[in-house]
């Protein structure tokens, strides 16, 4: 069913699906940078979803602002609007369904974001699951270079376009370069689960080493041979690995 939430103004496209044998889990679900929260059968987190319901787990997945079906302009982007989404998002969950337990999991900049809003909210996430997180942003932008744009890090334009047409805010690199990912996302000791791919050539897997070495109950699965969208012959894998965290 349609699980729109506003924030700021925005309206974010959402979708809730029950399982059929709801557990009393929720889990939210949140795609990357430029992606969407997956409108197709191959799409990670609609076959996420999917497996998560077969167990019993509820799930929502949304748009972040300016991208999929959600309003606002992407040039408007940054990550803190993306937790301010996720934010929003948690809190219609919250007190719409009102489950026993919410759980997290995110993709690429989707796990930056999940793991920064589980360390606002310890106290409420139950468990999370970070797919090939996309901490290495914060790097990217200190050294001047992100998805194949090159510029100063020490005089960010305005606006920088993409090669798929996308225009990139400004904003987005100089809060990039400031966000204290791995000090706030320590904050939350509950179980986390890391998948990420050895082949993975948008974001090191140093990323989630990194995230292992700071959280307090992790465990760190390298993907032999998967690339950062953790697609082909290790799609399987990656599906069985989140679904066994969520449902342990």
């Amino acid at each position: 069913m349609e699980f729109n939430v506003t924030r700021d103004g925005l309206t974010l496209a959402g979708i809730y699906e029950s399982a059929s044998k709801p557990n009393g889990t929720v889990a939210i679900l949140m795609h990357g940078f430029t992606s969407d929260r997956g409108y197709t059968p191959d799409s990670l987190l609609v076959q996420l979803a999917a497996r998560l319901r077969a167990i019993g787990v509820s799930t929502v997945r949304f748009d972040f602002d300016g991208l999929g079906h959600s309003e606002g302009d992407f040039a408007n982007m940054t990550v803190l609007s993306e937790i301010a989404d996720a934010q929003a998002v948690l809190t219609a969950v919250q007190t719409r369904l009102q489950p026993q337990q919410i759980d997290l999991l995110g993709h690429s900049q989707g796990g930056v974001v999940a793991s920064m809003l589980a360390g606002y909210y310890p106290d409420l996430i139950h468990k999370l699951v970070l797919m090939a997180p996309a901490a290495t942003l914060k790097d990217d932008a200190i050294a001047g270079h992100t998805r194949g744009l090159v510029y100063d890090p020490n005089h960010i334009p305005t606006q920088l376009p993409m090669d798929d047409g996308m225009i990139l805010g400004g904003f987005y690199l100089r809060t990039a370069q400031l966000l204290p990912i791995y000090e706030t996302a320590q904050n939350f000791t509950g179980p986390v689960c890391l998948i990420h791919g050895d082949a993975d050539r948008i974001v090191s897997n140093q990323a989630s080493q990194r995230y292992d070495a700071v959280y307090q109950q992790s465990v760190c699965h390298l993907i032999a041979g998967a690339s950062h969208g953790l697609g082909g012959a290790a799609r399987e894998t990656v599906l069985q690995l989140a679904t066994d965290w969520i449902a342990d």
